[in-house]
């Protein structure tokens, strides 16, 4: 399953000052789909088995339109990358599902660490076998 999407409710919570949903909102969704789709996929329980734990390294986001109380979103995401020793890079896409308009994109580089020492652990084969990569050509 290498596409994972989650729907979302734009609330009146999500909503800021200038009456569309706040950016760190997006960065928030963001790490919810990628926490959905890891369980889903049992990546959840095979980092725990292994004695693991995933930990964003950084962030990047291009907001495109602004989203609204009361939208549907469709949040998306994918991996594109884990052929790094300890690293993987995740791919997310924000889509209004009324009209199909893509409101954000972005990325996060996760790490692998060790639970117990909290330092930087190759992936495991049953870790990242959890997931089918997506090819830079086959990315939506």
């Amino acid at each position: 399953m290498p596409l994972f999407t989650l729907p979302r409710l734009a609330t009146e919570r999500d909503i800021d000052a200038n009456g569309h949903v706040n950016n760190i909102v997006y960065v928030q969704w963001m790490q919810d789909v990628a926490v959905a789709h890891s369980d889903h996929a049992g990546c959840t329980a095979a980092t725990t088995a292994a004695g693991c734990a995933w930990v964003a390294r950084s962030h990047r986001i291009e907001y495109l339109r602004p989203a609204f109380a009361g939208d549907r979103i469709l949040l998306q995401t994918w991996l594109v990358d884990a052929t790094r020793k300890s690293t993987s890079l995740r791919r997310y896409r924000m889509i209004r599902e009324s009209d199909g308009t893509v409101l954000a994109r972005g990325e996060t580089l996760w790490v692998l660490i060790d639970s117990r020492t909290g330092r930087p652990r190759t992936i495991p084969p049953e870790i990242i076998g959890c997931f089918a990569l997506v090819a830079p050509e086959e990315e939506p």
